[in-house]
């Protein structure tokens, strides 16, 4: 038996979860870059889930990609969600978009805690949660990247 290669996988939608720091650390790499207006944030108090709808970069093509670079709508959902709050952020605004930098977790008191979404330009959303449950799943096909370019991050 010989380990999986990148070039072995199938053409397919994500669909993936976090239960922990590590599984969160994968989401969040596949959802750096991903744009979304202020608009498309939803936080349901009675089934405590917070989703974002975001048009996110597929890095998981990787330097492999043969066509123009690409983005897919994705929904990012985490559950047991009792406290939202924002900053830097002009919620209602259809007009304002936003971009994910990164996702972590912090643990408050196991296994609470908050999870931090960063966004560019200092933007930020802290969701309280019971537990740390989060899903990223595709929900279109993917589409040519308006810019036709990768997000570059200068080092």
């Amino acid at each position: 038996m010989t380990d999986a290669r990148f070039e072995d996988a199938r053409e397919a939608p994500l669909n993936l979860g976090a239960l922990d720091t590590d599984d969160l650390s994968v989401l969040s790499a596949l959802a750096q870059d991903a744009v979304f207006p202020a608009t498309e944030m939803r936080w349901d108090r009675t089934t405590r889930r917070f989703a974002l709808l975001i048009n996110r970069f597929r890095w998981e093509e990787g330097p492999a990609r043969t066509a123009a670079p690409e983005r897919v709508q994705s929904l990012l959902v985490f559950e047991n969600v009792s406290a939202v709050a924002s900053n830097g952020i002009e919620r209602n605004d259809a007009d304002t978009v936003l971009s994910i930098l990164s996702v972590a977790f912090e643990e408050i008191d196991a296994p609470a805690g908050h999870v931090l979404l960063t966004l560019a330009g200092d933007g930020a959303i802290r969701l309280s949660v019971e537990a740390l449950e989060a899903s990223l799943k595709d929900v279109t096909k993917p589409y040519v990247a308006p810019s036709k370019k990768a997000p570059h991050h200068p080092e």
